[in-house]
């Protein structure tokens, strides 16, 4: 097949990778020219992702794989096209559709018949068919279930291991029409490759759900049930502080019966998916009150973390505070949404001097996200780990010098490891 994927960012590149891996020929369409001229050089633009720079290697070099940034050049020659532009939200989660709007205009313009098109941006329940099928037959001429066909297939990847998750996870998809969903279940079962997972009754491999709606939903179901579980361990870590509990401890008792699955607590609910898909349920569903109670504890929980830092260590009027970590997961360099943000401010309306910390970023990168990079050797009285990089979990009082008190807001670093500084860890009562 001749496939085109519109949005080479950390999933759409991978994406295309994996097409072009198992056979096929590959269009990348971006609208950003460094990115495409780095993709054609059979390089990676962005770091950390397992397996990619040995498949741009591989693959860009044999012509299986090539980027643009003209639609013309791309899709009216795919049988199929593959979407993962990013759905950008505001603070408080409401979608703006600019840029899916400019790609799905774009591809309408050169779409052909006998087209099959596949958004795998997460959205709001009902966008394919209410957002999409229209403004393609509208800038196209053709008419969608008979000329063309469009299908809701999400992503359910994370950034770092894209191509061991393809393998791992059923790919669900849901068309508009029976015919629509039959031709992407076929697409899908030609471009990837799953492992065995004798664990599902249904087998793993490319689901059909029956509609575009239930795919949506299922992705946001997925993640929301995340938010809502995490929400559920802060408040347990809270509740726990209070009483003189360790959570973990408590965490572990409970899960070792199988009906019970809580996840960790911690400072901060970051990335792309877990804090904004609640938000996109919600647009759908704004009765759904244990959805908006749990995305609001867990965006609390930053100022929670100053809290036990004010407790524990005074007035932070003046003092010097290093915040540990930038990135909102460990090992991955990405702060979308990430905590350190509502750390850093609640800090600073406390009148504290605060620092940031992250090895995978430079100073530079720290002054471009609004941070004060913090440089080594430089002495503090507090500081607060907000990501669970394994720097952190060695951490030595040489590396902060003057240290008196500590908030571990990930649970890495050890009871008793650093002498003499005050270890407060989240969800522990001391």
């Amino acid at each position: 097949m001749k496939i085109a994927v519109v949005g080479l960012g950390k999933i759409g590149l991978p994406l295309a990778a994996q097409f072009a891996h198992t056979g096929h020929h590959v269009i990348g369409v971006d609208i950003d020219a460094e990115t495409v001229a780095t993709v054609n050089a059979g390089t990676e633009p962005f770091p950390g992702e397992a397996d990619l720079a040995e498949y741009l290697q591989r693959l860009v070099p044999t012509g299986r794989l090539v980027a643009t940034t003209d639609y013309a050049e791309a899709i009216p020659v795919s049988d199929a096209v593959v979407v993962v532009v990013p759905l950008f939200v505001d603070a408080d989660g409401r979608p703006d559709f600019g840029r899916m709007d400019s790609a799905t205009k774009d591809i309408a313009a050169n779409l052909t018949a006998g087209t099959l098109v596949i958004y795998e941006t997460t959205l709001p329940v009902g966008t394919t068919r209410s957002r999409w099928k229209p403004a393609l037959e509208a800038g196209s001429g053709l008419v969608e279930g008979t000329d063309f066909h469009v299908v809701f297939s999400p992503e359910r990847v994370l950034t770092g291991r894209v191509f061991e998750d393809l393998r791992k996870y059923p790919k669900l998809l849901g068309g508009l029409t029976e015919q629509g969903a039959q031709r992407a279940k076929t697409f899908y079962e030609q471009v990837l490759e799953f492992d065995e997972r004798p664990d599902l009754e249904r087998g793993n491999g490319v689901w059909d759900l029956g509609s575009a709606e239930a795919a949506e939903m299922a992705k946001l179901a997925e993640s929301t049930y995340r938010d809502v579980n995490i929400g559920l361990a802060n408040q347990f870590a809270v509740f726990a502080e209070k009483a003189g509990i360790d959570v973990y401890q408590v965490i572990d008792a409970a899960n070792s019966q199988p009906f019970s699955h809580i996840h960790q607590p911690g400072i901060s609910v970051g990335g792309h998916c877990i804090p904004v898909y609640p938000h996109l349920y919600l647009s759908n569903d704004p009765d759904a009150t244990i959805v908006r109670a749990a995305r609001e504890a867990n965006a609390a929980m930053p100022k929670h973390a100053v809290d036990l830092l004010e407790e524990a260590h005074g007035d932070l009027k003046e003092a010097r505070v290093a915040v540990l970590g930038a990135a909102y997961r460990a090992g991955v360099k990405e702060t979308a949404f990430s905590g350190v943000f509502a750390t850093v401010d609640e800090l600073e309306r406390r009148g504290a001097t605060v620092t940031v910390d992250d090895p995978l970023y430079s100073a530079d990168e720290l002054i471009a996200l609004g941070l004060t990079p913090h440089a080594q050797g430089d002495t503090v009285e507090a500081a607060i780990i907000h990501t669970d990089h394994r720097e952190y979990a060695t951490l030595r009082l040489e590396d902060l010098p003057g240290l008196r008190t500590l908030v571990d807001g990930r649970q890495i670093v050890p009871v008793g490891y650093l002498d003499g500084v005050e270890l407060v860890t989240l969800g522990q009562s001391g």
